[in-house]
């Protein structure tokens, strides 16, 4: 997807309304937003697009897929190594959300702390509330659409690291949940989880213009999701963001920026990166530049600062914050091993993480969650490599390396081309579960350059209590699991492996303290924005990247609010279809007096009604009920088809009927079909009894009635009546036959789904 530079030849460079450096989950969101708004907008990627299907699976594969070009690697991951921690991020157009496990959480309101003291000096403030979040928070989710892992329904029930540990924090005393995560489980939103099924595209389409599926449960969440069954960016805002006009190049590198008159121009580089993989040093690649009125910095607390850093000289007024703030929120990565008899659960059925034990502080005051981990069986060939032949040579090559460059004061804080030596062919990687820690560290830490690359001075040991606290929860859930509990061999030398780094340009209310103000706007650079991990003031406290994305809707917000107010696109509405019919139930009440339902059921638009996951329809028509005063009208009614009854296996139809009674007196009539396989043929009566109850007032969809029920009785379909019902269906509007067609597929379906064989 790389593409021309927009210089051509000695003419000046193009200009455009938003330039946005980095397309991870504050990138994409602001490319979104502001190319919705009618600006002009390009987007600049180091990384290269990766559809589903692409991502590197063999050993041959994974050996190249590391970001290092001085050595010829244009991979997906990007591996540092820092004095206090080492890390891992990603290379690519979508950002962290590539290689990220997808949990999406939102920061614990008591969590966004007001000049809380931190046990190294200093303190840890964020100049904005959970409140002024929340809003954003559901714009985010509204995209990226997370649902908790379904914990209740087959295959899901039988994950066996979920059960494991859940039950053993249950045994433990601590609290766990499904975690939220943003995949596709099912085909549509409503219909029920199951593994493989195609997934439609979206009404922006598809970037890729390759087919994706539902979550093959297969644990490769973090080495990429050859399935496409991962909400990631490039399949959700950055599709969307080109669809409303923007302009993605990936393979495109900043390096430069300084402020002009109006606006800003950025100078970067254009990396080949679906060549042969010849090395290149960045520094010398030919540079090219383009300029912009908005300037959006969100290539990740790594790439970021650095590019801040490395041009503070041509940003005049960065003030001493610039560096400062940053920590690995938290991470903290443990191993579960088998003992006595008692082997650890597969780590790889299932997603990456499928849920979460906590929020615990351990003792410490900073508070952290636990959450289960995994990896595809594939991955066996990585430690069996290292054992074998040519694995400790590997090693040790490695070790003298980074020896070398220690002794000359040196160090290379890039370790991608070292770790593509270091695993070689590989196979074998021993029978463990991974355990991932994350929480509140202190961000105590300074991000600096040293020989023009990027340095951290940043240790574990203001954080020992936390991760004291972090290890005795997982201890706690080994013991209840019956299994050992490992550390990560980098915690014999207190060091860390994060994921998650943030800092480096904090928020804040002034430039003494923070980079950027509480909207992101770089103070003394107006129009110069941060939307990245960066700007965290400190630990989020649980997975980050829902509040970086909910933090770059917010900036967007606020950056856009000094522009005439645009009407946001909506696609024109689909011509749709309406279905009809007709359906007579009779009975009596529960003593003794005759009981009729007439009604008249419409669905006015079958494409909507069968996408919802309430499967609402209206309803009108008359209750014949003698003692309630004969005939009571229908004056508003809602029918639900085949919406969970909360047990596995079981639907409910629901009917909410509000009725006029004598002398305009009203009424609510409830009714409840309960649908489920039951010892014997039973079908016919699921779907043709209605138990019934009638009430004083009226009460709303999904509220319950003020009082006690006034009577109850169960009416039925007999069968002429069901002849009737069948034979009064009515389909008009765009496609009345394939309306009529699709209904019945989704009946039959979803009863198939409770009574079918191999449900």
């Amino acid at each position: 997807m790389a593409e021309a530079s927009p210089r051509s030849g000695a003419g000046r460079p193009a200009r455009v309304g938003a330039l946005v450096v980095g397309s991870g989950f504050g990138g994409s969101v602001a490319a979104y937003r502001l190319a919705e708004a009618g600006l002009s907008v390009v987007v600049l990627e180091r990384g290269r697009a990766y559809p589903p299907g692409s991502f590197p699976r063999t050993p041959a594969e994974l050996g190249r897929a590391l970001w290092d070009p001085s050595e010829g690697l244009y991979g997906l991951f990007d591996v540092w190594r820092f004095r206090g921690c080492d890390s891992l991020v990603s290379s690519g157009l979508g950002g962290g959300s590539l290689i990220y496990a997808n949990v999406l959480l939102r920061k614990e309101a008591h969590w966004f702390v007001t000049r809380e003291e931190l046990p190294g000096g200093g303190h840890e403030s964020w100049p904005l509330t959970r409140a002024d979040l929340d809003p954003h928070y559901d714009a985010v989710e509204s995209v990226l659409r997370p649902v908790p892992y379904p914990v209740d329904a087959e295959p899901y029930a039988r994950t066996p690291k979920t059960r494991a540990l859940r039950e053993a924090a249950g045994r433990a005393g601590l609290p766990w949940s499904p975690a939220p995560l943003a995949v596709s489980f099912a085909p549509r939103p409503g219909a029920p989880p199951a593994p493989g099924l195609p997934l439609a595209d979206e009404p922006y389409g598809n970037l890729h213009g390759v087919p994706r599926g539902t979550c093959a449960l297969t644990g490769e969440c973090d080495l990429g999701c050859n399935n496409g069954a991962k909400n990631t960016l490039d399949h959700t805002y950055l599709s969307a963001a080109r669809h409303r006009g923007a302009d993605l190049r990936t393979g495109h590198q900043a390096v430069t920026v300084e402020p002009l008159d109006s606006g800003y121009r950025v100078g970067y580089v254009v990396h080949d990166t679906d060549g042969a993989g010849q090395p290149a040093r960045t520094a010398d690649l030919p540079r090219q530049y383009i300029d912009c009125d908005r300037l959006v910095l969100a290539a990740g607390a790594y790439g970021t600062v650095h590019l801040l850093l490395a041009n503070r000289a041509r940003l005049p007024g960065l003030g001493p914050a610039l560096g400062t703030r940053f920590c690995g929120n938290g991470d903290l990565l443990t191993f579960l091993y088998g003992r006595r008899g008692t082997p650890v659960p597969r780590p790889d059925r299932g997603p990456v993480i499928t849920g979460v034990v906590g929020e615990a502080d351990g003792g410490s005051g900073r508070g952290h969650i636990v959450q289960d981990g995994g990896y595809p069986g594939f991955l066996n060939w990585l430690a069996e490599g290292v054992r074998l032949a040519g694995g400790a040579g590997r090693l040790a090559a490695v070790a003298a390396g980074l020896a070398m460059d220690h002794a000359r004061g040196s160090p290379d804080s890039n370790l991608s081309g070292e770790i593509a030596a270091l695993l070689g062919p590989g196979r074998g990687f021993p029978g463990v579960l991974p355990l991932l820690g994350v929480g509140r560290d202190v961000p105590d830490g300074v991000m600096g350059l040293r020989d023009g690359r990027l340095d951290i001075r940043w240790t574990t040991a203001t954080s020992r209590a936390y991760y004291e606290g972090v290890r005795t929860t997982m201890r706690q859930l080994a013991d209840a699991m019956g299994t050992g509990c490992l550390d990560n061999p980098a915690w014999w030398w207190r060091r860390v492996v994060t994921v998650h780094p943030v800092g480096g340009a904090p928020l804040g209310d002034r430039p003494e303290e923070a980079v950027c103000d509480p909207y992101g706007e770089v103070f003394g650079h107006p129009r110069l924005y941060v939307a990245d991990a960066a700007a965290l003031p400190g630990p989020v406290g649980v997975n980050p990247s829902l509040t970086i994305a909910a933090l770059a809707d917010r900036m967007c917000t606020r950056l856009l609010e000094d522009r005439p107010p645009r009407r946001a696109y909506r696609p024109a509405p689909a011509p749709s279809t309406a279905l009809t019919f007709a359906e007579v139930m009779r009975g009596a009440l529960a003593d003794g007096p005759g009981l009729a339902l007439r009604l008249t059921i419409t669905l006015d638009d079958v494409d909507a009604f069968i996408d919802s996951p309430d499967h609402r329809a209206a309803v009108r028509g008359a209750v014949d009920c003698d003692p309630l005063g004969g005939r009571l009208p229908v004056r508003e009614g809602w029918f639900n088809l085949f919406v969970p009854s909360g047990l596995p296996g079981r639907r409910r139809m629901l009917y909410l009927l509000h009725l006029d009674g004598p002398q305009g007196r009203p009424l609510t009539l409830t009714g409840r079909k309960e649908v489920g396989d039951d010892p014997g043929p039973d079908l016919w009566a699921d779907t043709t009894t209605l138990a019934v109850e009638f009430h004083h007032g009226r009460h709303a969809p999904g509220e319950e009635p003020a009082s006690a029920p006034l009577c109850s009785g169960v009416v039925r379909v007999g069968r002429l009546d069901f002849v009737r019902q069948l034979a009064s269906m009515r389909a008009t509007g765009a496609a009345p036959l394939a309306a009529l067609a699709r209904f019945g597929r989704f009946f039959a379906g979803e009863l198939w789904g409770v009574y079918g064989p191999g449900r």
